[in-house]
């Protein structure tokens, strides 16, 4: 029967020795882990936050007018569409692209369910249709045009 030396593996040559940690702490590989998850954690939740503000801004502005026309929510439109899918691109997954419509169509709902005082942000006439019904048809298609490639926060550049 022979014994073991503490730290003692296929890794830890004489040149190599025993981790300069104690068992208790945490391997730096781990660490890179646990750091990789708070990060992509935070780009989430800002995710989340930037389809909250596009929800408060357009609930409040999507009624210009220019004569009989409601550009404004065409131009909503189309932002709707282009922030969840270039969300999606950058971060390389239709996650990316989900969450910040997520947040825009719990926002947009909220502000079209009545009040009770009876006041709407988003009316019920054709500036507010097309905004709130072609808008969540927007998010949907820029979540589903969005292509999965992997998450560029995960990839690790540099090492091999």
């Amino acid at each position: 029967m022979t014994e073991e030396t503490p730290g003692a593996g296929p890794l830890n040559g004489p040149l190599n020795g025993p981790p300069p940690y104690g068992e208790d702490a945490t391997a730096p590989g781990e660490m890179i882990g646990v750091v990789a998850g708070v990060v992509t954690g935070a780009a989430y939740g800002v995710l989340f936050l930037l389809g909250l503000v596009l929800g408060v801004v357009g609930g409040f502005q999507h009624s210009w007018y220019v004569g009989p026309a409601p550009l404004a929510s065409v131009a909503w439109l189309v932002a709707l569409f282009a922030v969840p899918y270039a969300m999606g691109r950058l971060m390389g997954g239709k996650l990316a692209a989900l969450v910040p419509a997520l947040g825009w169509l719990v926002v947009s709902f909220l502000l079209a369910a009545p009040q009770p005082a009876g006041d709407l942000a988003i009316a019920g006439d054709t500036s507010g249709y097309i905004y709130l019904y072609g808008g969540a048809v927007a998010v949907v298609a820029a979540v589903g045009a969005t292509r999965s490639t992997g998450s560029w926060l995960l990839k690790s550049y540099g090492r091999y």
